[in-house]
């Protein structure tokens, strides 16, 4: 009986270092119609002295076996990923493939930031729908039918009643409708008219209007409001000009220059040598409107501005051409 179980021994061990199928090893030697098991099977015919002695070599045989085909396969494993590392081989230092990352347009970086200083001033954001009223976006605003100055702000009808807004300014009465003083908002938004795409039109294009109503509103809030926005969208250095100008929703009214900030008020090409650059259109809110939208303005007065995006995105960037905002060329919106 020693005799099979050190024959059976050396056989194992033979066949493990010769063969790579393992579990055909396994089950060969320790499954249950195994030759481990055949030994074990044999344990009758030897005598009663010796089997306790015989019964622990097959123990310690299995022991053995079992240890030597996990280390096996553990070898193999090993091997098998070795292999698999070496076919792929990866050469950490080769340069990796650049992923372009996108960023914001040069609008929407402008307006980001034209919000900001009025978010730090107390205004909030208000917004409201593009498809609008006729009633919204003129009657409400003193403007009623036939009024010469809507051939300013000619937009697109869907029906007689029905447009494109041309201005952000109905988004300010729907405010007033809804709420009471005081009030503080800006209303950024798209809008549109009937212009001609050139340099400096077109008929799709953004505004930020603004709009306080409370009570004891004077001009020199006006003012105050337009020198802090003038002072961080263009420079510390930057002055304010009012010129007196005529818009219906608001009276007195005027349009609103800063000193250029190239040249410092000398003039220059930016300028065209006036050394003043049109930015935007004020005035304080027309009793009228206020009327219209139930607010009382023998208690309440109250300012509005309103300002193109994209000539102050022109202004601040240095772009001559209001088109090249949106022809989505990659080569000129990476340069912002």
């Amino acid at each position: 009986m020693k005799e099979l179980i050190e024959k059976l021994r050396a056989k194992a061990i033979e066949e493990l270092a010769s063969s790579d199928d393992i579990e055909a090893l396994r089950i060969k030697y320790l499954g249950k119609k195994g030759e481990l098991t055949a030994l074990l099977r044999g344990m009758g015919s030897v005598s009663p002295e010796e089997r306790p002695k015989i019964g622990q070599m097959v123990n310690e045989m299995r022991e053995y076996l079992e240890q030597a085909i996990d280390k096996k396969k553990t070898e193999l494993a090993e091997a098998a990923l070795e292999a698999k590392l070496a076919a792929q081989t990866l050469d950490v230092t080769v340069p990796g493939k650049e992923i372009p990352v996108g960023r914001r347009h040069p609008l929407a970086q402008t307006e980001r930031t034209m919000r900001d200083v009025f978010v730090g001033l107390g205004f909030t954001v208000a917004e409201g729908p593009e498809v609008e009223y006729d009633y919204y976006n003129f009657e409400a605003l003193n403007l009623p039918k036939n009024h010469p100055a809507r051939d300013t702000q000619d937009t697109f009808y869907i029906t007689d009643n029905i447009l494109l807004r041309s201005q952000t300014s109905p988004v300010q009465v729907r405010v007033m409708e809804n709420k009471k003083p005081p009030i503080r908002i800006i209303s950024p938004g798209r809008v549109y008219r009937a212009d001609p795409a050139d340099a400096s039109h077109s008929p799709i294009f953004h505004q930020l209007e603004g709009l306080c109503v409370d009570k004891g509103i004077t001009m020199s809030d006006l003012k105050g409001v337009l020198e802090l926005f003038a002072k961080r969208m263009f420079g510390e250095n930057t002055r304010v000009r009012f010129r007196p100008h005529h818009f219906p929703f608001t009276e007195p009214s005027a349009e609103v220059d800063v000193s250029c900030f190239v040249c410092g008020g000398k003039g220059c090409r930016l300028c065209k040598g006036e050394g003043w650059i049109e930015i935007l259109g004020a005035g304080m809110v027309h009793p009228f409107v206020l009327s219209n939208c139930g607010i009382d303005p023998e208690e309440y007065s109250g300012f509005a501005f309103g300002v193109g995006i994209e000539r102050v995105a022109m202004i601040t960037l240095g772009i001559d051409d209001m088109r090249l905002l949106y022809e989505n060329d990659e080569r000129f919106l990476s340069q912002f």
